[in-house]
């Protein structure tokens, strides 16, 4: 996965958010969603959370090599633990709950996320960035957890708002192939799923039908711990 494929993915995605959720109203920003206990003006919150860490990985030190892909980030450890998950909750209500309204909240999201990919196309393809959790990683493998984090939120919200889901193909894309592997087309085929589909399926979103486990088992498919 280059850098630029990884970051046209991200700004593209996040672009699709920032329209989707600007101009709500403040009973739409209050709506629950299913990652509990956050409303949806505190899941937006916490997309933005998880981007704003990227300005400083840049600005930290670059470790030697890289170590953990992607996949491997995704690995069952203590970022998923209860304890973890607690922080990560306070965190986005904490700053859900200081920016101000909803339209400061899409302004804030927004700037976030173009300054980030301001900064990440001005890196070399090879840049390595530790995360908050110690892990050294290439730049472009970074980027793509970050494209499963407005991804996957992204369907969260829409489906707490009851609109059509915003996912875009270059999204999609990069997902199943962090997942399904650079022969991701074939895989989707036999599986019989779209790109809603599998990422709905793929994050616990949506049941796994007994004819969907099998498909799973015999194309080998990994599934990433999400929290």
């Amino acid at each position: 996965m280059t850098l630029s494929r990884a970051l046209d993915a991200f700004r593209l995605e996040a672009a699709s958010l920032s329209r989707a959720v600007a101009g709500l109203s403040e009973q739409e920003w209050r709506l629950p969603t299913r990652c509990e206990p956050w409303t949806v003006r505190e899941l937006l919150g916490h997309v933005r959370v998880v981007i704003a860490w990227l300005p400083g990985m840049l600005t930290a030190a670059e470790p030697a090599k890289a170590e953990v892909s992607a996949v491997d980030y995704y690995r069952p450890d203590d970022r998923f633990d209860a304890q973890t998950n607690t922080a990560r909750i306070g965190l986005a209500q904490d700053y859900a709950a200081g920016v101000g309204g909803g339209a400061a909240l899409v302004a804030d999201f927004t700037a976030t996320w173009q300054l980030v990919d301001r900064q990440c196309r001005a890196e070399h393809e090879d840049r390595v960035v530790l995360t908050r959790h110690g892990d050294a990683m290439l730049l472009s493998q970074f980027l793509l957890t970050r494209v499963v984090e407005i991804a996957v939120h992204g369907l969260d919200i829409a489906d707490a708002l009851g609109h059509e889901p915003w996912l875009t193909r270059q999204a999609g894309d990069v997902v199943m192939e962090l997942q399904l592997g650079p022969d991701w087309r074939n895989a989707i085929r036999a599986l019989g799923w779209d790109r809603l589909a599998f990422l709905r399926k793929a994050t616990g979103r949506e049941p796994l039908e007994s004819a969907d486990v099998a498909r799973v088992e015999r194309l080998g498919v990994r599934w990433l711990t999400l929290s």
